[in-house]
């Protein structure tokens, strides 16, 4: 019997043990996948013990940056966006970009050429690497901007008409606070503009309902996690390429 989970915290929002039990079952594999929420003051002395005891690890919010001195290794993807959300034998791995980039790549179009990522965590991360692959310059949204970024206040009419894409990063409007969203100003978005929410559940964000209200079109982030769980699985089973050192 193999061993696998995923640590962060809460996790009462994750699809990922259902998704990874079911696929267990259905091709007769042998394993089984739990949840790990994990508080703060915990993570050390937890995640040690799961890198110990698991055959596969992901890892979610708010850890995806905080696990990295665990670590050996950092592979290639891993080491450029500097957020990792799987291990495998104490290397650390980002499957979040490539989730992102296959979901999201389909619905761009040619006058797409500038995105607003909300958040700064290790989600806004991997959605930054994977928008400049596909030819999109990113700029991050905070709350507390620092040089290079903007804050919420900043999205002026100017703003929001030259940036068609907007990716939500940050845990706003996730279950069970349903009722949340980032503050943007929603009557500015048009049909020319694409919402994308890392979030899938619930399936349809508060953000992404404000932005279907004005006409964008809008995709969550349940395609995002079943790239990124395919791609895990991928590297549980050896098929990853040999990580660089850190």
């Amino acid at each position: 019997m193999r061993h696998y989970g995923i640590i962060g915290y809460p996790l009462h929002h994750s699809f990922s043990a259902k998704f990874f039990n079911e696929k267990f079952e259905r091709e007769q594999i042998e394993a089984e996948y739990s949840l790990y929420p994990t508080p703060a003051e915990s993570l050390p002395e937890k995640f040690e013990h799961l890198l110990s005891t698991l055959d596969g690890m992901n890892v979610t919010l708010p850890y995806k940056q905080a696990v990295i001195p665990y670590l050996d290794q950092l592979d290639e993807t891993a080491e450029a966006i500097g957020a990792v959300n799987v291990v495998y034998k104490r290397v650390g791995y980002n499957t979040d970009c490539l989730g992102f980039m296959e979901s999201i790549r389909p619905l761009l179009r040619a006058t797409d050429r500038k995105a607003l990522v909300l958040g700064t965590g290790g989600a806004s991360k991997a959605a930054c690497y994977g928008l400049r692959k596909l030819g999109i310059e990113p700029t991050l949204v905070s709350r507390h901007p620092q040089p290079g970024m903007l804050g919420y206040n900043d999205l002026d009419e100017q703003i929001m008409s030259e940036y068609t894409v907007i990716v939500n990063c940050t845990p706003l409007g996730m279950y069970p606070d349903v009722d949340a969203c980032p503050e943007i100003p929603y009557q500015l978005i048009s049909a020319r503009h694409l919402l994308f929410d890392c979030i899938y559940n619930p399936e349809e964000t508060l953000f992404l309902k404000r932005g279907k209200a004005q006409g964008a079109t809008i995709r969550n982030g349940l395609e995002m996690l079943l790239g990124q769980a395919k791609a895990a699985w991928k590297i549980w089973g050896g098929g990853a390429k040999r990580p660089l050192s850190r």
